[in-house]
């Protein structure tokens, strides 16, 4: 098994408290030498102030190499390119470029009279400006909205097409799901590198519901293993092994990169690389 390249989702914080949780999740992961970490864009574009802030705190302060995360939500196309210019003012030059969930409440996606139709669009005008390195989403499981997984893989295809050159996948609770996945992305032409996204489980009850609505399979041994281990006051202990034996296959089916979704909770992440073999190599530099 070969050791990977990691890298870490982190959300931007809302409170003082959740700030503190963010530094404290920096200080734990940085130290792993990610590729790089991303920042959430909230949906319906709710966090796109503190999104900008924490970027820009990430990487002028800490010396961390940022993907900010950036949608077509509610906002014109000048407003979002404003938005992208500011990162790249600040020296942020990779961007996760996302259609976006729409605002809580709403029945679906609407595009702003002025805006982006799709991700599509966005991704082609980020790539017009030369500014940036361009990740996009993957599911490896049909999208909720997608008439099928082929459908899927094809609209994954625009995305490369359009300028993208590297996508992360929806998290998977099974190997074999991304990599049949895989497969099919190849089959159909698409070489850039696809990541998988691993949600390591701080809480079986949040997971599993996020799973569901997100048309995420959850596997019923999985189910019954952390209805168990939460009786049994060993959850954290079977998430640990369950996300090492996860990323484990994957990395010995030739996977050289993962994702983690840390929910700015680091310790599990941590554990699992750790178990991966990956170790510390450096204390966190701040730059002045």
């Amino acid at each position: 098994m070969t050791t990977p390249a990691v890298s870490f989702e982190f959300f931007p914080p809302k409170t003082l408290e959740a700030s503190f949780r963010l530094w404290d999740t920096v200080q734990t992961l940085a130290p792993l030498a990610p590729r790089f970490v991303s920042v959430t864009y909230g949906a319906g574009g709710t966090t796109r102030e503190l999104t900008r802030d924490a970027v820009g705190t990430l990487n002028k302060h800490l010396g961390l190499p940022v993907a900010a995360h950036l949608t077509c939500v509610d906002a014109s196309r000048e407003e979002t390119l404003a938005i992208a210019a500011d990162f790249a003012k600040q020296g942020v030059r990779e961007i996760v470029a996302l259609r976006g969930d729409p605002p809580k409440g709403s029945t679906g996606f609407a595009p702003h009279p002025e805006g982006f139709a799709n991700s599509c669009e966005l991704i082609s005008a980020l790539a017009e400006t030369g500014n940036f390195t361009i990740r996009v989403g993957a599911y490896p499981e049909t999208h909720p909205e997608a008439a099928s997984n082929m459908a899927d893989i094809d609209w994954l295809k625009r995305k490369i097409d359009a300028g993208a050159s590297e996508a992360i996948t929806q998290f998977f609770f099974e190997a074999d799901t991304f990599l049949r996945f895989r497969d099919r992305c190849a089959a159909a032409g698409i070489t850039a590198p696809i990541i998988p996204g691993i949600l390591p489980i701080e809480n079986w009850t949040a997971a599993r519901k996020f799973a569901l609505s997100c048309g995420t399979h959850v596997p019923a041994l999985l189910d019954d293993a952390f209805t168990k281990a939460a009786r049994d006051g060993r959850s954290d202990l079977l998430a640990v092994a369950q996300g090492t034996e996860l990323c484990s296959t994957l990395l010995d089916e030739g996977v050289d990169a993962l994702h983690f979704y840390t929910l700015n909770r680091p310790e599990l992440t941590r554990d699992i690389c750790h178990a991966l073999g990956l170790t510390p190599k450096a204390a966190l530099r701040h730059v002045a």
